[in-house]
């Protein structure tokens, strides 16, 4: 289960507007709020990386990008606990290039933003193979 900050909720939403019809991309900062829970406070945007003709379909967090992330994290005293990202025009769920890309361990939120227009947002975990992503409850709390 996760819990996800009403603020980093309309974080995702306001990028996935902003960037589209490109993909947004970013980092989830929270920690462990008890077995099988996590709470994500902050989502922290990053740079789509993929070449522009791309960028529609697909993401790229650069490992560079990411270490700054992991500082930023811990100098609030958090953890990366997840990737989101946008589909724009397309449902909020995992694309096989996701389910391939994804790693153990981390939620994966995606947004489905239509016509330029936040929709539904929706939380998965990885199977630890990869093999498929299972839907995490979330729940949106008052930050």
């Amino acid at each position: 289960m996760m819990r996800l900050s009403a603020g980093a909720a309309e974080r995702i939403r306001a990028e996935g507007e902003r960037l589209y019809p490109s993909e947004c991309c970013g980092l989830l900062l929270g920690g462990a709020a008890g077995e099988g829970v996590r709470t994500v406070l902050c989502a922290l945007p990053i740079k789509n990386a993929r070449e522009a003709r791309e960028r529609h379909h697909r993401f790229v967090i650069e490992a560079d990008d990411f270490l700054r992330g992991e500082r930023a994290a811990r100098e609030r005293g958090m953890d990366v606990v997840g990737v989101y990202h946008s589909h724009p025009d397309h449902p909020a769920r995992p694309s096989d290039y996701d389910r391939e890309h994804a790693l153990p361990y981390y939620s994966y939120i995606i947004v489905a933003v239509e016509k330029g227009r936040a929709a539904e947002l929706r939380s998965f975990v990885p199977a630890e193979d990869r093999s498929d992503f299972f839907r995490e409850e979330t729940e949106i709390i008052t930050d």
